[in-house]
Protein backbone atom coordinates (compact mmCIF):
# COMPACT_ATOMS: atom_id res chain seq x y z
CA UNK A 1 0.00 0.00 0.00
CA UNK A 2 1.50 3.55 -1.34
CA UNK A 3 0.57 6.56 0.79
CA UNK A 4 0.86 9.08 -1.99
CA UNK A 5 -1.60 7.45 -4.35
CA UNK A 6 -4.18 6.91 -1.51
CA UNK A 7 -3.50 11.15 -0.84
CA UNK A 8 -3.78 11.71 -4.31
CA UNK A 9 -7.02 9.52 -5.16
CA UNK A 10 -8.35 10.72 -1.91
CA UNK A 11 -8.14 14.59 -2.94
CA UNK A 12 -9.32 13.68 -6.54
CA UNK A 13 -12.43 12.52 -5.03
CA UNK A 14 -12.87 15.85 -2.89
CA UNK A 15 -12.29 17.74 -5.76
CA UNK A 16 -14.44 15.94 -7.91
CA UNK A 17 -17.44 16.43 -5.35
CA UNK A 18 -16.44 20.26 -5.60
CA UNK A 19 -16.78 20.76 -8.73
CA UNK A 20 -20.02 18.26 -9.16
CA UNK A 21 -21.67 20.30 -6.18
CA UNK A 22 -20.67 23.91 -8.35
CA UNK A 23 -21.74 22.61 -11.42
CA UNK A 24 -25.04 21.52 -10.43
CA UNK A 25 -25.61 25.04 -8.03
CA UNK A 26 -25.07 24.19 -4.89
CA UNK A 27 -22.19 25.45 -4.32
CA UNK A 28 -22.71 29.47 -5.53
CA UNK A 29 -20.25 32.34 -5.92
CA UNK A 30 -17.81 31.01 -8.68
CA UNK A 31 -18.08 30.69 -12.52
CA UNK A 32 -18.18 26.97 -12.26
CA UNK A 33 -22.22 27.41 -10.89
CA UNK A 34 -24.33 26.01 -12.76
CA UNK A 35 -22.34 24.92 -15.62
CA UNK A 36 -23.17 21.26 -17.12
CA UNK A 37 -19.22 21.08 -17.91
CA UNK A 38 -18.55 20.89 -14.75
CA UNK A 39 -21.10 18.51 -12.92
CA UNK A 40 -20.16 15.97 -15.94
CA UNK A 41 -16.22 16.41 -15.58
CA UNK A 42 -16.58 16.16 -11.06
CA UNK A 43 -17.73 12.46 -11.37
CA UNK A 44 -15.43 11.21 -13.96
CA UNK A 45 -12.40 12.98 -11.78
CA UNK A 46 -13.80 11.42 -8.72
CA UNK A 47 -14.01 8.09 -10.17
CA UNK A 48 -10.37 8.40 -11.25
CA UNK A 49 -9.66 8.97 -7.61
CA UNK A 50 -11.97 6.00 -7.06
CA UNK A 51 -9.86 3.90 -9.18
CA UNK A 52 -6.30 5.27 -8.08
CA UNK A 53 -7.25 4.25 -4.47
CA UNK A 54 -8.41 0.83 -5.40
CA UNK A 55 -5.13 -0.02 -7.81
CA UNK A 56 -2.99 1.86 -4.74
CA UNK A 57 -4.50 -0.74 -1.51
CA UNK A 58 -4.80 -4.05 -4.10
CA UNK A 59 -0.88 -3.21 -5.52
CA UNK A 60 1.63 -4.97 -3.36
CA UNK A 61 5.23 -5.16 -3.42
Amino acid sequence: MRPLPIALGAIMIVVGAIWTLQGLGYIQGSAMTDQTLWAVLGPILAGFGVGLIVVAVRRRE
